[in-house]
């Protein structure tokens, strides 16, 4: 047997090892529906947020001092400009109009201090030179009154009410999608991949705690290079990684199947310039090297650590270290083509990020060869450099040779 394929099999058995020992216990279905427990508490603050907020916006109120001929105008007025936002949401507040008084500026500013509702912005005065008064945070909210009161007083000019356009919208469908589609495409991308590392990859970390506290690294150290150990480690975190993302990407396929056809739509408009089946090929790959190169730094830094205080001390900086190059993947995706997008590109730790981005955004498949390759090479750099400081730092064998220039021991024969 060659030195190589042994060492493939030394791998393998690792991973196997570990895959088993991690995927075989009843820990591992707490780790599994993790994603539920988050989600649960989740939901359950933004429920009680939302609440909170409705229950203060409920009573704002954008209100219009005007004559009682002109409230029926100005209300019909608002429906018709309320119509052009998209959501309720992106609306400004509901209106409210009164009557005025004789002092119609000191009416105003009470009406800040009203008991039954909360303005926001007041109107007062002719509506060809309006009075508005509005809080720190309300100049959405008086431009929008500046506006209705254009739109009443241009309905008046012309006879009451302005005249109704029989519009025929058509939808159009895009051939290429646009530069905004496609920086969208790749933020999605890039976030998709960093979102599945940020949660899987820093378990790595703590694998060799127990095999040093449990004296078995010596008996694997001297069995098998510990190359080989550090990377069937690797490799049988990350089958835990996949049947982790496998089974909720099943069950997300499920309830997204039950959407509305909107959504479906929605998803399609952020179409990737590679096209759809490239796509998901090149991000699964970017998501395995990310994975593999984020887990062989940790795995590293991990295997340093003696007691489970220092590995849980590791957990912020593995977690900057992942939101750092989160941060110059984005950067890089919104500046496609600069010095900063091609650093992303190169720098290790980043690239599969931004390369999972420049998939979305360029119709190039070249250079995700190169990429792939670049990204492999520092896998196999990774593993080695913590392999030998695990070698040097914590068993202190000093320098051995690589897997690949050791001697087969001679058979003597002897038994």
């Amino acid at each position: 047997m060659s030195k190589v394929r042994r060492f493939v099999r030394q791998v393998l058995t690792i991973a196997r090892r570990d895959f088993v020992a991690t995927v075989f216990t009843p820990v591992f279905l707490l780790f599994l529906f993790a994603p539920v427990v988050i989600g649960s508490f989740s939901l359950i603050g933004g429920l009680g947020a939302s609440a909170a907020a409705n229950s203060g916006s409920d009573r704002v109120r954008v209100v219009a001092i005007v004559p009682d001929a002109l409230a029926r105008p100005i209300a019909e007025a608002d429906t018709r400009l309320r119509g052009a936002f998209k959501d309720a949401g992106d609306a400004p507040p509901e209106l409210t109009t009164l009557h005025p008084e004789n002092n119609t500026a000191g009416q105003a500013r009470r009406t800040f201090t009203a008991h039954d509702f909360e303005a926001a912005a007041v109107l007062s005065g002719p509506l060809d030179h309006p009075r508005i008064l509005y809080t720190a945070n309300a100049a959405r909210s008086a431009r929008y009154l500046e506006l209705l009161a254009q739109t009443t007083l241009a309905a008046q000019q012309l006879g009451g009410a302005l005249p109704r356009v029989a519009t025929v919208r058509e939808l159009v469908q895009v051939p290429r999608p646009s530069a905004g589609t496609r920086n969208q495409s790749a933020f999605f991308a890039v976030f998709g991949v960093f979102f599945l590392t940020l949660f899987l990859a820093g378990q790595v970390v703590g694998t060799m705690a127990e095999e040093r506290n449990n004296k078995v690294i010596e008996v694997l150290a001297a069995a098998v290079p510990l190359e080989a150990v550090f990377g069937g480690k690797l490799i049988g975190m990350f089958g835990v990684a996949v049947l982790f993302v496998g089974f909720w990407a099943t069950v997300i396929g499920r309830v997204t199947s039950l959407l509305p056809p909107s959504f479906a739509h929605g998803l399609a408009e952020l179409t990737p310039a590679v096209g759809g089946g490239s796509f998901a090929l090149l991000f699964c790959a970017y998501f395995a090297m990310a994975y593999l190169l984020l887990g062989s730094v940790f795995l590293g830094i991990g295997a340093q650590a003696s007691t489970m205080r220092e590995i849980q001390m590791l957990s912020l900086p593995i977690t900057l270290v992942q939101v750092g190059m989160f941060a110059l993947a984005t950067a890089a995706a919104s500046h496609p083509g600069s010095g900063l997008a091609t650093f992303a590109q190169v720098f290790p730790l980043s690239s599969p990020f931004a390369m999972a981005g420049r998939a979305a955004s360029s119709p190039e498949l070249w250079p995700h060869l190169l990429a792939l390759g670049w990204q492999a090479l520092w896998v196999a750099i990774f593993i080695a450099v913590g392999a030998r400081l695990f070698r040097r730092g914590v068993l202190q064998s000093g320098s051995a040779r690589p897997f690949w220039r050791r001697q087969r021991p001679i058979d003597t024969g002897v038994s």
